[in-house]
């Protein structure tokens, strides 16, 4: 359940929810049996696949964002290792099988409704596979970090501001 849903009634015991001060932050609780609903950050992992200083970046095909340019990326199922969930959303967007070879960075702040609370972007190597865009992207590319299309979001924008930074002024 996404930070902005409400709760209206206790699982535990079925009584509508109050708003309650809880741990130094209103939370919704149960007036009856003293359950509290905290709610469950949103969790993405997204690729930065570079070849030459070449990046590999998808374009949306969905709101927010349409038509602008990201890094592959996608939400962390429950269960799911982070680090699979990367490789997996690569492999649905870009037709590419990539392998993780590090951490890049870790990225918290929701930038939108539906979006991630918390980003974490993993350097990967492409290892199998011919580009192709699939899923919710309608264009898959690499572009030289030189000349980027227009970047959907801020951590997109973010993360490639440390890529040029290192790459591009060493």
């Amino acid at each position: 359940m996404a930070l902005s849903e409400k709760v209206i009634f206790c699982p535990q015991c079925g009584m509508r929810l109050i708003m309650k001060e809880c741990r130094g932050r209103s939370r919704q609780a149960c007036p009856a049996c003293g359950w509290t609903y905290f709610p469950d950050p949103k969790v993405a992992a997204a690729v930065v696949v570079l070849k030459d200083e070449h990046l590999l970046l998808v374009r949306r095909a969905n709101n927010p964002g349409r038509g602008l340019w990201t890094l592959p990326a996608g939400f962390v199922d429950a269960g799911e290792d982070p680090a699979s969930a990367a490789e997996r959303e690569c492999l649905e967007e870009t037709s590419l099988q990539v392998r993780i070879t590090g951490v890049f960075e870790i990225i918290s702040g929701r930038e939108h409704p539906r979006g991630a609370d918390i980003l974490i972007v993993y350097f990967a190597s492409a290892i199998e596979g011919e580009l192709r865009a699939h899923d919710d992207v309608d264009e898959a590319a690499f572009f030289s970090l030189r000349d980027l299309p227009p970047l959907a979001f801020e951590a997109t924008k973010r993360i490639v501001t440390r890529l040029k930074l290192n790459h591009l002024h060493p």
